[in-house]
């Protein structure tokens, strides 16, 4: 038995019953797009947030493109943001024909180090696209104070932190609008693609209406501005909807996890995840540092342990995007942790045996690499 760093079997032996009753329940409705269960996750997600509006899309990449579209970015524009991500978080740009410029990460948190980013702004730069990478929130007051003074718009790019906290207020309500994907790995996941966008901007929530399906209103079928085919469908959505319930019972078991990891291996010399003051992680991954990582890895896979690493090439390394002009050594701290940095097993449904069987055979191979 291989133990990876995600696997959602467990979870679904347990929440199966309502699963199923969540596929039956839209399947006997009598809509099967744009029907009741898109609205009342619209609805209830917004809640969660304490947000004005919800929208669903069909996965977490189009939420960042049809946001970016709705806060009027395009070509032309610059939108400031980390190397140190998932490579949609960047396509994204890319794809309204913007142009992504990066700023480094902390070494503390390898969060966006939002000191270097007054640097790089230009008369181009239109909006900010903080990560809120592994489960924890980028210095938002201080993002959204510089963004007020130079009149730019503020994207969350909340794809890994559902329910993190920055100071009691949730994940995603800070900046104009809100970004989430619910791809199967994230901490509120769909058994598929599917994504949101959060914003409490009525306008923004109108473009973004329009934007997911073809730029029509609804009820008309004209289009008023091309758009995409990005509907969430009523299935996922059914599912989301259940799983949102217990979304608070998910966070609770990851940070149990994470604390066992911390007391199991605070003596040895791996790098552990800090939490920066005033943030309340979720968790997504736990992600350690280690020189000899890539010997760790191998080493690991001797005694059946599979782990992964987020993220082993920064975006700005990526032949995809050498147009942009980044050379080696330009984001020095985001390089560094490419060669470092690795994840251990972390999901809500990880046994307390699974996890011992990673502590220990980690242990041993830190004592021999």
């Amino acid at each position: 038995m291989t133990i990876r760093v995600w696997d959602y079997l467990a979870e679904y032996e347990n929440e199966r019953e309502d699963i199923l009753d969540a596929v039956d329940t839209v399947f006997r409705s009598g809509r099967l797009v744009f029907g009741p269960s898109v609205s009342g996750f619209e609805e209830e997600f917004a809640a969660y947030h304490g947000a004005a509006h919800s929208v669903g899309v069909d996965n977490g990449t189009n939420a960042l493109v049809l946001a970016l579209r709705a806060l009027g970015i395009g070509p032309g524009d610059e939108v400031v943001t980390v190397s140190n991500t998932a490579a949609p978080t960047v396509v994204a740009i890319d794809q309204v024909g913007a142009k992504p410029v990066f700023v480094d990460v902390r070494e503390s948190d390898y969060l966006m180090d939002v000191t270097q980013v007054e640097g790089v702004l230009t008369a181009r730069t239109r909006c900010l696209l903080p990560v809120h990478l592994y489960g924890q929130c980028v210095d938002m007051p201080a993002l959204q104070e510089l963004a007020d003074r130079h009149d730019l718009a503020v994207l969350e790019d909340c794809a890994q932190s559902h329910g993190a906290r920055q100071h009691g207020r949730i994940a995603g309500t800070t900046g104009r609008a809100a970004a989430f994907s619910f791809y199967p790995t994230k901490v509120l996941g769909a058994y598929g693609d599917a994504g949101a966008v959060v914003t409490n901007d009525a306008e923004v929530d109108a473009g973004l209406r329009r934007l997911r399906y073809y730029g029509m209103e609804e009820q008309y079928y004209v289009v008023q501005t091309p758009g995409h085919n990005a509907r969430l469908d009523e299935v996922h959505a059914e599912i989301l909807r259940r799983k949102l319930r217990r979304l608070d019972g998910y966070l609770e078991a990851r940070r149990r996890i994470a604390a066992r990891y911390a007391e199991a291996l605070a003596d040895t010399d791996l790098v552990l995840p800090q939490v920066t003051p005033g943030n309340e992680h979720v968790y997504y991954l736990y992600v350690v540092r280690h020189p000899r990582r890539d010997a760790i890895l191998h080493a690991l896979e001797a005694h059946g342990i599979s782990l992964n690493v987020s993220y082993r090439w920064p975006v700005h390394t990526m032949s995809g995007f050498a147009p942009l002009g980044y050379a080696k050594g330009t984001l020095p701290v985001t390089e560094a942790l490419a060669d470092e940095i690795f994840s251990l097993p972390m999901y809500s449904s990880l046994t307390r045996e699974r996890q011992d069987k990673v502590i220990d055979a980690l242990r041993e191979v830190l004592r021999t690499v």
